[in-house]
């Protein structure tokens, strides 16, 4: 074939199967969480198949362990210290030139807006820890997205799709399970650095098979979602939302369990409707101007900005000695704050640190020249605020250009 010869991925070959739908996967917009071994799979699969546009999120770097089960990773990857999700994007781009692959290089929850999991089609976890599926799990319930949460360790492996009103993370925690997570998530006036996440042993096969079945569930999901009810055709899909698929390579045994927990007590329940766009916000404004903002599109007097997803920080105060570090950081690069700094490094292994934070944002905030970004909100975010009329919540709309 020519090289400039137009041609359409996927002709002739996706087309002949009964059930796929071109101009359907073509427009998918697709979320991956994590670009370790699972996420090269599941991204590698996405592009394979022509979906449209996939949105890669993780802040870590390529170590040289990652090469024996990640297929997109090369050898200078490593050496070079390279982003996970920007080598992910690019080699994405060289199997298939004609999608879209967008790299977010940062943390899932503090730093990927509501907008943007409001705008995809479905979210794919491929995560390591339980806080990163806690969390991923509350972000996909507001924003109204069934998630695929995939995990391996050794030859074994497990996909499971939660689906609001149906089945939730959260739910299915076990009571020690759940305390760990606020132990790490919910300090408030201590600061307690995030370990990180000890290395599992797994093989490439175990990744392969469940990154596999995480895109099969997403293409099951992308071809249901608004399907023509008018047809009255059934569908030919049977999906895993509220159940869980396990895989045992030791012994070659597939299993399929239901795990529909959905306790009304839950406090994840909370999708946020009835959003307000706004095209004159972005996170690049003044808090200054987007609380006028805010104002003028609500009519309303008072604006209260709330940050319980990122508190800001603007001091950090040591018991002994006593000391202030002024800081003026959202929390989630509290710990990157921790490990740059010498001395605030050494004072962690002796003494207790506080923090002097902001979790409501309002005209009395002191720093109103800061930008959102600047005080922990993300592009294309949705923001909770709260005025003498009531409670809302506003997007960010005018950052929606920088993910098309």
């Amino acid at each position: 074939m020519e090289k400039d010869k137009k041609y359409e991925w996927g002709e002739g070959v996706f087309t002949l199967l009964s059930w796929f739908r071109k101009e359907r996967v073509k427009n998918a917009k697709v979320l991956v969480a994590g670009a370790g071994a699972l996420g090269n799979e599941v991204v590698k699969n996405l592009a394979l198949f022509g979906v449209g546009h996939i949105y890669v999120v993780d802040f870590d770097r390529i170590e040289l362990s990652n090469l024996t089960r990640s297929v997109l990773f090369r050898e200078e990857d490593a050496y070079n210290h390279s982003y996970k999700a920007e080598i992910v994007a690019k080699r994405a781009r060289e199997i298939n030139p004609q999608i879209k692959v967008t790299p977010i290089v940062g943390n899932l929850f503090s730093e990927v807006g509501l907008g943007l999991y409001r705008s995809v089609d479905v979210v794919i976890g491929c995560l390591d820890s339980r806080i990163a599926r806690y969390l991923l799990n509350r972000l996909s319930l507001r924003a109204g997205k069934s998630w695929i949460d995939g995990s391996i360790e050794n030859l074994t492996g497990v996909v499971k799709v939660y689906t609001p009103g149906m089945n939730c993370y959260e739910c299915g925690l076990s009571r020690e399970e759940f305390n760990n997570i606020m132990l790490r998530t919910g300090c408030a006036d201590v600061v307690r650095t995030q370990s990180s996440a000890g290395r599992v042993a797994t093989t490439p096969i175990s990744a392969s098979i469940v990154g596999a079945l995480q895109v099969q569930e997403a293409m099951k999901l992308i071809h249901m979602e608004g399907e023509d009810e008018s047809l009255q055709q059934p569908s030919p899909f049977k999906t895993l939302q509220g159940r869980m698929l396990r895989y045992e390579g030791l012994t070659n045994m597939m299993n399929i369990y239901r795990v529909a927990s959905w306790k009304n007590t839950c406090p994840a329940h909370e999708q946020w409707n009835d959003i307000k766009p706004c095209q004159e916000l972005t996170a690049s404004m003044t808090v200054a101007a987007a609380l006028k903002t805010i104002k003028k599109l609500l009519g309303v007097k008072s604006v209260e900005i709330n940050m319980r997803n990122n508190k800001f920080i603007d001091k950090i105060i040591s018991d002994r000695p006593e000391k202030e570090f002024n800081v003026m950081i959202p929390e989630s690069k509290l710990d990157d704050v921790f490990k740059a700094d010498k001395e605030m490094r050494q004072l962690s292994y002796r003494t207790l640190f506080h923090k002097n934070f902001y979790e409501n944002i309002d005209k009395s905030f002191p720093y109103q020249e800061l930008t959102l970004q600047q005080i922990g909100i993300p592009p294309f975010d949705v923001l909770q605020v709260s005025t003498e009329k009531g409670g809302y919540f506003v997007e960010l709309t005018g950052d929606a250009p920088l993910f098309e």
